[in-house]
């Protein structure tokens, strides 16, 4: 694995694990993210907090990295609309909107290099089929 692709892993990785430790650390804060539309915000993020340290788990093994991957891909598509949520509600929330409308790209950014770093969608060239 290249430098810049165990750099990417790395982020990846504390990301996550910061972000799950968050979720238990700081459960009413990350609450009130959640939009009123979804039901039982408590379970929502517990649940999701135990999914960001397993994705991060995962990353660690060789053999559980590309699950992982894929697993943190799909689990940043889903809380996506809080992301939404915060921008169309920005009174709600002590954070500049600056910070708000960066989010969006910077997630696309994180989605990009969970693709890259942990390779579920990695060119498979070097597997030839002779």
């Amino acid at each position: 694995m290249s430098r810049p692709k165990v750099a990417g892993l790395i982020f990846v990785f504390l990301w996550f694990f910061i972000g799950g430790i968050a979720h238990f650390a700081l459960t009413d804060t990350e609450m009130r993210i959640v939009p009123p539309y979804v039901p039982w915000p408590r379970a929502v993020v517990l649940v999701t907090g135990v999914f960001e340290l397993l994705g991060a788990a995962g990353l660690l093994l060789r053999t559980t990295r590309e699950l992982a991957g894929m697993g943190l891909f799909l689990l940043t598509m889903v809380v996506t609309p809080a992301n939404v949520y915060m921008l169309q509600h920005p009174d709600a929330f002590n954070v500049p909107m600056w910070a708000l409308v960066v989010r969006l790209p910077v997630q696309v950014a994180l989605l990009l290099l969970i693709a890259w770093s942990t390779g579920p969608w990695r060119n498979t060239h070097s597997r030839s089929s002779k």
